[in-house]
């Protein structure tokens, strides 16, 4: 079962990525994929949150 500091660098880790795919489907103007990442972001950024980790420097779509 994994400890914490995994369980947040892994939530962490997923936000980057699905923070990444947000930008690339928005310079290809891919608005389905995009609204579809954005379910992600949220939730990932519900879980981060709810850890107690401070999105400040690492959220870079900010909505």
């Amino acid at each position: 079962m994994p400890n914490s500091a995994e369980i947040v660098e892994r939530a962490v880790d997923s936000f980057q990525k699905v923070q990444a795919h947000m930008r690339n489907a928005q310079e290809e103007n891919a608005t389905k994929t995009y609204e579809g990442l954005k379910n992600d972001y949220l939730s990932l950024k519900a879980v981060l949150t709810f850890l107690g980790v401070n999105l400040t420097e690492i959220d870079k779509i900010k909505e």
